[in-house]
């Protein structure tokens, strides 16, 4: 570890903000840049954060241009320099995306992104990573809430065929934020029922792996059943949930041409909904798991 990536790696430490997965992809992305940033001839060996300038973010935009990174990809890249300039003190280092011309990203696109998972995919996994990918069907959970779902916790102290809503725990979720998912159908009952038999009073993360630990094998798991990182889950959920809100199909999986105006207003209402219930504060964002209906 040379000089900047121990900088880096100090500022890490003194700000815990964000959840855990936040924070081990904004370390790696810092090495990374530190690495970069060696590749191009800077002597980071003798640098410290407080040295970096705009022409060191010039540096690593330029080569993430030449290597073909996607848009969605540099976007995230500028969040973690961002987020590290105001660390520092510099936050005026680092520019507006369009100073930079990088395109604005296509969250919208009407494809469906959706994933499913067969009962023949699930028995090759193992106990506690089935019961997470099963989790994360049935209410369109993030991976980090459901590795760390605690059954006892999410029930509220009903059992999983009296439960109202399933908890959703701040320290599991993206930003921090609690929120409660609306238990509706005898299949999520189920998954309930077969987290809590499995992890009880604890976790399902194995009491002998820690979440770092966990999450590796997890994704090997998943990755070898073609499921990858099981984001598509999260897709499916979402169009499920809105043809049980709406009764008809979203546009993203091909659904009605043209709305009347009372379809318009069910239409938002079951956006709304759905952003609470995937843990989003924005209701522009269902947009990427539903569609749109003005995106031809």
């Amino acid at each position: 570890m040379d000089r900047l990536q121990y900088g880096f790696n100090e500022i890490i430490k003194r700000n815990n903000d964000g959840s855990h997965a936040t924070r081990a992809n904004r370390k790696r992305m810092l090495m990374m840049f530190a690495e970069q940033l060696k590749d191009a001839g800077y002597k980071t060996n003798n640098m410290r954060p407080s040295d970096l300038k705009g022409r060191h973010v010039n540096a690593l935009i330029k080569k993430w241009k030449q290597d073909e990174v996607s848009t969605g990809t540099i976007k995230n890249r500028m969040a973690n320099i961002r987020w590290l300039a105001e660390k520092i003190g510099k936050a005026d280092m680092v520019k507006s995306n369009d100073v930079y011309e990088i395109e604005h990203r296509k969250y919208i696109t009407n494809i469906d992104k959706s994933a499913d998972v067969t009962a023949q995919q699930l028995e090759k996994l193992s106990p506690y990573v089935r019961q997470s990918v099963e989790l994360q069907k049935a209410f369109g959970l993030r991976r980090e809430e459901a590795t760390k779902f605690s059954p006892d916790y999410a029930l509220g102290g009903y059992d999983p065929y009296t439960a109202p809503v399933l908890r959703i725990k701040p320290q599991w979720s993206k930003g921090g934020r609690y929120r409660e998912i609306p238990i509706t159908t005898d299949a999520q009952r189920d998954a309930l029922m077969a987290a809590l038999t499995l992890a009880g009073d604890g976790s399902l993360i194995p009491s002998n792996r820690s979440y770092k630990e966990h999450i590796g094998h997890f994704e090997r798991e998943t990755a070898a059943i073609g499921l990858g990182q099981t984001h598509g889950l999260r897709h499916l959920y979402a169009q499920n949930r809105y043809k049980e809100l709406t009764g008809f199909d979203c546009p993203a999986v091909g659904g009605l041409v043209k709305l009347t105006a009372e379809q318009k207003q069910i239409d938002i209402d079951a956006r709304k909904i759905i952003s609470q219930e995937l843990g989003h504060n924005r209701l522009s964002v269902t947009g990427i798991y539903l569609g749109s209906w003005s995106v031809k």
